[in-house]
């Protein structure tokens, strides 16, 4: 009788390549391969790349070289895999590196390859016209779910459209069908992901907000949450149906990148803080209780303190739960990095403090709101110090003692007051 092979993965970066990386994984796993955690003994790791910024392709390098340590054979895909395919390939115990075209392939193409070192799958991501499904299995209760790949926007600092390609999705009925297996496998809550969401039937009749009344329509699931979309692309009809859906979460993550229309245009972005002003109020307006994350980068390139202190005074404006912020890391290869006016990383990183202090306390605000109220919550599979950890639909954290027929399960409590963990105690109903 033959040994059971062992594989494990990582992935770094983004929740698309969580899905994709669970979906690459299953087919080993459907194979008979056996899953371990990272850092166990395998025969293959997976490592799941990312190239957002240089720091991120540092990470990538520095996880490809702890793998090498602990697998017989390394496969490296994903963005960082994509623009730094022959360097990879050169790598210590790395079999197998494969772009964007091909990573869907690796098992097959480890079977072929797997008695040839250092074989290297590239391509020119622009000329990729395929997409490759994906959704994530590997937890118990939240599925991410690839509806999009590529992005066709020119923001100056992002490299991600080399990396991925042009945006493509498929129809909506072959969305459906990956939804409808993510309800069978027994998940209470999908996460809807991509690389510019919004952009969702681009060259089609369909849209993303066609997209949303299907799910809501078709998909016997209890919640459906929206990952990142872009401030011109959520449009007043997707809030609405957000808001009269007994489906659809009240969280909204929408990135901002600067407070400051000067900056904003040197980033290449496709709207100015006053039509950001109007989405965020708009949000306000139809659901008062809804969750607000945004994303900001300090010290672009030309952010002299006055343009700083715009986008703080901005953020100070406008009613957003959560700042996830950036320090800006110059990128090779964009033209951002061309622009003068670089910013030191001491005053980077105190911009960074500034914001996280405001975060900080537009979030507690947020929690402390809704104190008293009651509100249905998804228990995770996790016990952490002896409690039980899960989320409202308006994503604030909650925790309970330890249960374990409460995982993956929905109930109603009510919240009753901050925790020095930075949770919310709460209480069944």
């Amino acid at each position: 009788m033959s040994e059971i092979k062992k594989i494990s993965a990582y992935t770094l970066g983004c929740k698309l390549n969580f899905a994709e990386t669970s979906t690459i994984v299953q087919k080993f796993l459907d194979h008979g391969y056996q899953l371990v955690p990272f850092g166990q003994q395998a025969d293959i790791t997976i490592i799941n790349t990312c190239t957002v910024t240089s720091q991120a392709d540092k990470k990538s390098r520095k996880t490809i070289h702890k793998a090498a340590r602990r697998a017989k054979d390394v496969i490296v895909i994903g963005c960082s895999a994509q623009m730094h395919t022959e360097q990879y390939a050169q790598y210590e115990n790395v079999t197998l590196v494969a772009g964007v075209r091909d990573k869907f392939r690796v098992f097959d193409l480890y079977q072929q390859k797997k008695a040839e070192k250092h074989k290297a799958y590239s391509c020119d991501s622009q000329q990729v016209d395929t997409f490759d499904h994906a959704f994530s299995i590997s937890g118990r209760t939240r599925s991410f779910l690839k509806v999009q790949d590529g992005c066709d926007y020119k923001c100056s600092y992002c490299i991600i459209p080399r990396a991925r390609g042009h945006s493509r999705s498929p129809r909506i009925e072959e969305i459906i069908k990956d939804a409808q297996r993510i309800v069978e496998k027994g998940f209470k809550e999908i996460i809807i992901t991509g690389v510019n969401i919004g952009d969702f039937g681009r060259g089609t009749d369909e849209s993303f907000y066609d997209l949303l009344v299907a799910l809501d329509r078709e998909v016997e699931i209890p919640r459906i949450r929206i990952s990142s979309i872009e401030p011109e692309l959520l449009r007043n009809e997707i809030i609405e149906l957000i808001a009269k859906s007994d489906k659809f979460l009240p969280h909204f993550h929408i990135p901002l990148q600067s407070g400051s229309d000067q900056i904003l245009k040197l980033m290449r972005r496709r709207y100015n803080t006053r039509l950001f002003a109007d989405r965020i109020n708009t949000i306000k307006s139809i659901i008062p209780g809804a969750f607000i994350g945004i994303d900001v980068i300090v010290g672009f390139p030309g952010e002299t303190d006055e343009l700083f202190d715009q986008t703080y005074s901005f953020l100070e404006s406008i009613p957003v739960s959560f700042l996830h912020i950036f320090p800006y890391s110059d990128r090779p290869g964009t033209d951002a990095s061309q622009i003068p006016g670089k910013v030191t990383p001491q005053v980077k990183e105190e911009r960074e403090l500034r914001l996280k202090a405001l975060s900080d306390r537009r979030h507690r605000q947020f929690y402390l709101d809704h104190l008293g109220k009651e509100y249905k919550v998804l228990f995770e599979a996790r016990n952490k110090d002896g409690k039980i950890l899960g989320f409202t639909d308006n994503y604030i954290k909650v925790e309970l003692d330890f249960d374990s027929s409460l995982v993956n399960q929905i109930r109603t409590v009510r919240l009753l007051e901050l925790t020095e963990a930075g949770h919310v105690r709460a209480s069944l109903v």
